[in-house]
Parts: structure tokens; sequence; C-alpha cells
């Protein structure tokens, strides 16, 4: 079938329809027939061919996006206003299925909402411009049903005016939609408000993965911004396959990559060109390359390797021969802690010390990407660089005592992290972010350093810092939005306030998934799988669980291209109870916490018995390595 000018149009009952502002459908204007061929099309318009270019069109490799499930109302409220709403029980994205029946002209309004108010009334603030409203007009006669067919919504609550009769639960039906990926990861455990903040950051995923990884579904925004889906591409992959999503987002960044390698902010960029921020624009590396530790197919990092380079030459371009990236605009450690009180302004960390650190991570990560792909000129040239950065941002930026000219969580985080300083001021460093942890008792970090947070308290010996961190309750952290009712994850730490009220509608989204990143450590550190990177794809990886925080089990899988990865573990009267399973065709490496390898069994046998496993005592734990299969190990718990 080819597209030619002998093509017909005409205009039907969709009379209005628009992502932001939602659809205007008038069943009066159906059109009866008109796919038969004996359809009388003689009143149709003509149509004419547009010259444009082919050659920005790029095969698309993603999944589709689909209505994946529906969600019946839980119940129907009327609230102090007097307007009958339904509230589904989840902030959800997609659109609502309507039934109803009245006379022929009838008009029903639908609308929806985040969040109700304090006093209980529908809220729309937080849209800003967008009217995110539906309008259907009867044909009437009979029981009619009305789906939107080009817009979407993000909502938890949804208005009816003007309905016929009086609505019922079965009048609406909740329509999920979003990017066809299988689900591929499970976190829980005994605290039943760390579960309902894996259920959020799951499902601000699927709200958020719509063909690009938007930033938020239901304002008059819903970009593909790159700062978000950078630093939460690594928990992305545990809940879901993201491999096609990823690849196709990849792509779009090439296409829109400017010629000196400049990254715009969002991709697909309608911000027209605006772009080249620090954190933001290192997507173009950091989302390939965790799509390839996750499924260990180089061919994502040989199709943007162009990409890449193109990035990190603009930063060289931006820093110079000094190599600090500095005086650029970026936006830094977006909506970090902040405060009121006179003696202490807010935890800003100097733009120009996350700029320099990330050109020196992302110059790093390409060459290893280099070495990877066998572009060894490249991979010498890259690491000589990385190197080159970290001494200038020694020299610039760290004191000899460790501390950093931004004395923030977020500064100590990057430096540590990203394996910025030498050997002998890392647990300087170190001691400074634990100190500032334990100073506030809480996380003053934003976009940039929230990522990194728990993972690296972990990594040097702070692990009860981190847990503390993972369970405050108190605003600023990840369970006070779940004490205030959340089913998403919150654009801003404080998005509803304890009394209520909110925070400023400019910006205030109730499902902006960037702060759901604690789902790596959640996967990685607490329940143990981690990615081997000499052997990605989980051909080998790591099983280290890491109880802490009172915590009395964690349960994780992970259906990994070679077949499911499960790790278990519980306490129960002072012994350690482990289960893990190893799919075909691969190794794990284990490290039981607490061990001593004389009072280890597995599967009821004794592991000092058993010489296979290569077990071996390793400090406090025991590190052994396993084969395919199903094991089950158990022991006292040593102090």
């Amino acid at each position: 079938m080819v597209t030619d000018n002998s093509w017909k149009a005409t205009t039907g009952p969709i009379v209005f329809s628009d992502i932001y502002n939602g659809e205007t459908y008038d069943a009066q204007m159906e059109l009866t027939g008109w796919a038969s061929n004996r359809y009388d099309d003689s009143s149709w318009g003509k149509t004419s061919v547009l010259n444009h270019s082919k050659e920005l069109l790029v095969a698309p490799m993603g999944a589709p996006v689909k209505a994946i499930e529906e969600i019946v109302p839980l119940k129907i409220i009327t609230t102090p206003k007097g307007e009958i709403v339904y509230d589904l029980g989840q902030n959800m994205v997609g659109w609502v299925r309507l039934k109803v029946r009245g006379k022929k002209g009838d008009e029903v309004i639908i609308k929806f909402a985040e969040v109700l108010d304090k006093d209980g009334n529908f809220y729309t603030d937080n849209l800003r411009a967008a009217k995110v409203t539906n309008n259907y007009i009867l044909k009437g006669g009979s029981d009619e049903t009305y789906e939107p067919r080009f817009t979407f919504h993000g909502f938890r609550f949804v208005k009816l005016e003007g309905f016929p009769g009086t609505p019922k639960l079965e009048n609406i039906t909740g329509i999920v939609i979003h990017s066809d990926m299988k689900p591929t990861g499970e976190f829980s455990c005994s605290e039943p408000l760390i579960n309902q903040l894996q259920h959020n950051i799951q499902w601000g995923q699927k709200g958020n993965f719509l063909d690009v990884p938007t930033d938020c579904p239901q304002r008059d925004e819903r970009l593909g911004w790159t700062g978000d889906a950078q630093v939460f591409s690594p928990t992305a992959a545990f809940n879901f396959d993201v491999s096609a999503f990823y690849t196709k987002w990849s792509k779009d960044i090439t296409a829109d990559q400017l010629s000196n390698g400049r990254l715009p902010h969002v991709i697909p960029d309608v911000l027209n060109g605006d772009g080249g921020s620090t954190a933001w624009a290192d997507a173009a590396l950091v989302v390939p390359w965790n799509t390839y530790l996750a499924y260990g197919d180089k061919r994502i990092l040989e199709v943007q390797y162009p990409s890449m380079k193109a990035w990190v030459e603009f930063m060289h371009g931006r820093a110079g021969d000094d190599n600090l990236w500095t005086g650029d605009a970026h936006f830094g450690d977006w909506l970090a802690f902040a405060t009121n009180r006179s003696d202490y302004t807010g935890a800003t960390t100097e733009k120009d010390l996350i700029a320099t650190a990330y050109y020196s991570y992302s110059s790093g990560l390409l060459a290893k990407i280099a070495k990877i792909l066998g572009k060894n000129d490249d991979a010498a040239k890259y690491t000589s660089l990385s190197d080159n950065i970290k001494k200038a941002f020694v020299n610039e930026f760290v004191a000899p005592s460790g501390r950093l000219v931004s004395h923030t969580q977020t500064a100590y985080l990057l430096a540590v992290a990203f394996d910025l300083l030498p050997a002998d001021l890392v647990s300087k460093s170190a001691a400074y972010l634990a100190e500032d942890v334990n100073k506030f008792k809480h996380l003053t970090t934003g976009f940039v350093g929230t990522p990194l947070l728990c993972k690296t308290l972990s990594a040097q010996g702070y692990d009860e810092l981190a847990f503390m961190l993972l369970n405050r309750k108190e605003y600023p952290s990840w369970l006070y939005p779940v004490t205030q009712g959340a089913t998403t994850i919150w654009e801003r730490w404080d998005g509803q306030k304890p009394d209520g009220t909110f925070q400023d509608v400019g910006m205030n989204s109730f499902n902006h998934y960037a702060y759901g990143a604690i789902g790596e450590w959640l996967y990685t550190y607490v329940a143990g799988i981690k990615i081997d990177e000499e052997n990605p794809g989980y051909k080998h990886f790591f099983l280290a669980p890491h109880p802490g925080g009172g915590l009395t089990n964690a349960n994780a899988t992970f259906k990994s291209i070679h077949g499911e990865i499960n790790s278990a573990w519980k306490i129960e009267g002072g012994n350690m109870v482990y289960e893990v399973s190893v799919p075909s065709n691969t190794t794990a490496t284990v490290i039981l916490p607490s061990a001593s390898i004389d009072k280890v069994s597995v599967n009821a046998a004794a592991l000092k018995d058993d010489k296979s496993k290569g077990a071996q005592q390793v400090g406090k734990t025991v590190k052994l390595n396993l084969g395919s299969g199903k094991y089950a190990f158990s022991y006292a718990i040593t102090q």
C-alpha cells in the first residue's frame, strides 16, 4: 500500500486531541462503514504529499507501548466541594474506560489528578498549564463505551462532571499503559514500608517508560530528561527487561546529538538543542554501559561508541588543557536538600566540581568501553585523560586532609564513588561523608548524589548509616512519601508536607522516578545480587547479602538472560538461612556474611567437607564458588 496523493481524508468524532490537554470525542460524528470497500467517500477531501527527507529515520527497536493491565476503582468519593471523584488506589499512567448511557448530546467531562488536597478536594495545581481533560459527547440510545486514542494521563483520582444518572464503580476502569517490558525483578523484605517503596519504584518506572524515559507523566512536560534516565538505569534493568527500550532510546540520543558532540537535555530534543549539562548528557555513556552489563551484548557499545566519544570530546573541548570543566551552566545536584535555617543555607555542591567529576568518570568509562571493543589506542588515550582529570580535580577541589571545597554529601560521594582520590585520601573523605550524614541524621542529596549515597556508605564500611537513611521515615527520606500514602516516587522529598500542604506548584510531580535509584542498592547490597563487570549478562555474578537495619529477611529474584537468579536470606534466633539459585550455564561467587566456615552447612551437609566449592574464610565472611543449581546455607551468625 503506497501513501500518495490518491488518498483522501476527512474528520471524524475525535474533534480535539493532545497529550497534555486531553481529548474531545463527539460520538454523534462517528462515521459508519468508512472502512468498507463500498463506502461513499465522495465528500472527503484531497491530500498532498509532504516532501521531507527520509535520512533521519531510524528503525524502531523498542518495545511497543501497550495497554498492559486494568485497575478497578476502590471507591467513589464525594469531596467537600460536592465533586464526584473515583479513587483508583494507585497513581498510574494511561486513561480510563468510560461506560455510560444517556441522551444524545449529553457530555461527560473526565478530569484527572494525582492527589487530593488536605481538605480532601480534587487537586490539579501541580499539572500547571495542562488541562488533562477528556470530553465525551454521547450519541444516545444505548450503552456506550469510550477510551481515548491519542492522549494519556498520570493520575490516581478521576472526577466526573455531567454524568447522566448516578455514577457507579463499574462506570470507569483504569487502563494502565507503558512500554511492553517484561518484569524481571522483585525485592521484598521484613519491613512493609520498604516493600511499598519497592512497589513505588516499579510503578514509577512503568508510568514513565513510554517509548522514552520521561521525567513525569502528568503535567505539561513529560520529556525524556537524560539525567533522570542516567541515574536510574541500573535499577531499571533489575525491575524490567529494558534491553530493547534502552537500545532504541540510545539511538534517539545519537539522532539528536549535535555535530559538536553536545547532548540536548531531553531526548527526543524538543527544546531545540538546549543541552550540555554534566550528569545529564553523560547518559550517552552510562545508559549503554549499564545495558551492556545487564545483558552482556556489546552491540549497543559498538553502535553508540561514536556518540559516546563525541560527548567526551565535547567535554574535553570545554575543559581545555587544565582538565577542569568550569564556568558552564549545569543543573548541578538538582533538588538537593534545602532549608530556611539562617545558619545553614542548604546542601549546595559546586557545579564545577560535579562537572569535572563526571568528565573524569565518563572519560574512564569510555576507556573501558574502548578496550572491550578492541580500540586499544582510544583505551590508552582516555585512560590517560581520566587520570589527568583526577589530578586536576584533587588539586582544585580537595584539601590535603581529604576535605572538599564543597563540604556536602554529594561532593564526597562523587569523589569516592568515581575513584577521583589518591588511595591515602579515600578513607579520609569517606569519613567526612559519614560525619555529615551522622550530623544531619538524613540525606541532603539531589538527583546527582542520591543514587550513590547508600552504596558508597556501604562500600566504605558505614553500613549502619546507610540502613539508617533507608529506614528513616521523616522528611527528607525515601520512606517519608510512603508514610504519606505515596504509591509512586515523588519528584521532591517533600512534595506533600506533613500538614497536608504541597510544595511549589511550578515543579511538584508525584510520579518522578529518579529517587527510585535506591532500588539498585536494595537488589545488589541488601539482597546481594551483583553483576560481575568482567562477565556481563550474569554469566558469572556475585551473591553477597548484607543483613542490617533491623531487617530479619530479604528476598530478591532476577530473571537474567540465562534464567532466574534468587537470593533470599532470613535470620531466626541467631541463625542465618540463605537460599540461592544459580541458572544453567552460569557460575556465582557467594560471600556469606558473619560466618565461620566450620559452622556452615549447605543443603544439609557440612560445607567444610565439600572441597568442590573452594570455600575459604575471608575475615568474618566465607567465600565459595557455585555452579548452577539451588542451594540452602545455614549457620550460626558469628559476631
